[in-house]
């Protein structure tokens, strides 16, 4: 039966390579590859949580012929958790690796990083955010692969949400890049990004992010109601969305945003009506207040620049 000891390896290795990242980084202020280290936390502990029976038998208790065993022993579940969240983390942590090169660094940190204990507190909370975010696809990894149950029609959906979410996000991402690449070729004046998925939500990147959580989450459901596990497994495995939309909504993601935005268009009258008419999220899209256009005409509302 899968117990919290079964986790532990996944649980060395998420907070073992973010500390081995901060011995390196804290001393030298260097905040450019911070996002990559999560990134690479997330493909290692989904490395380590799918393997290590095998890398425990091989390399530790070094078993005679003992080998990795071939990726097609594994149950479909376990296959399709794992190849999103490296195809995720991948994806993402390149575009902020790459994003953060061109800039010089992120401006989250301009002041943290030249606190060593402060840094090196943030490289901990990444590895916090790796271990819980990714606990789903952990667990299920700890599953036999003959105690997984079949994929159902439950299982297609939780994963077209992931991939549907994921698509979001990168679309999301690449519009606002290119509007930023059109601003520098000044082929426009506009001051903050109003078309595209940000005229129906002021963050549809966190969106993205949510949902697909989300969808790993109800993945993983199926697996971590096999009797194996303790019976409220699968809720435990509920802190990654929870966590994902706390820390984004909450913490890191859209509080700071919000607050630059204030405090470089305050008193941009489009930027207040762009804040009047288009929503954090995209759940309250089509609500309008009494006398008010939809809100989702915000794109045609507001003028070009």
């Amino acid at each position: 039966m899968p117990s919290s000891s079964s986790m532990l390896p996944t649980a060395v290795v998420s907070y073992g390579l973010q500390s081995a990242l901060a011995v390196i980084f804290v001393p030298q202020a260097n905040d450019k590859f911070y996002d990559l280290g999560g990134a690479l936390g997330f493909a290692t502990s989904t490395f380590v949580s799918l393997y290590y029976p095998s890398l425990k038998a091989k390399y530790w208790e070094r078993i005679p012929n003992a080998q990795l065993p071939p990726i097609t022993s594994f149950a479909p579940r376990q296959l399709l958790l794992s190849a999103a969240v490296v195809a995720w983390s991948t994806r993402l942590g390149s575009f902020l690796v790459t994003r953060a090169l061109k800039a010089g660094g992120d401006s989250r940190f301009d002041e943290v990083k030249h606190k060593p204990a402060k840094f090196t507190a943030f490289w901990m909370a990444q590895a916090t955010w790796v271990f819980i975010v990714g606990l789903p696809v952990y667990m299920v990894n700890t599953l036999p692969a003959s105690a997984h149950p079949p994929l159902r029609a439950f299982d297609y959906f939780s994963f077209a949400l992931f991939a549907r979410s994921w698509l979001f996000e990168i679309v999301a991402d690449r519009q606002k890049t290119a509007w930023r690449r059109a601003r520098d070729n000044k082929e426009h004046n506009e001051r903050f990004i109003t078309n595209g998925l940000w005229s129906i939500s002021r963050h549809p990147n966190y969106v993205g992010e949510v949902g697909l959580w989300t969808g790993i989450w109800l993945l993983s459901v199926n697996s971590l109601c096999a009797p194996l596990f303790p019976r409220a497994s699968w809720l435990l495995a509920g802190a990654s969305p929870l966590m994902t939309w706390f820390l984004l909504r909450n913490v890191s993601g859209v509080p700071p945003l919000e607050k630059a935005g204030n405090l470089k268009y305050g008193n941009d009258l489009k930027w207040q009506e762009y804040k009047r008419c288009v929503t954090l999220s995209i759940f309250r899209r089509y609500i309008s207040a009494p006398g008010t256009l939809p809100r989702h005409s915000v794109a045609s509302r507001l003028p070009h620049r």
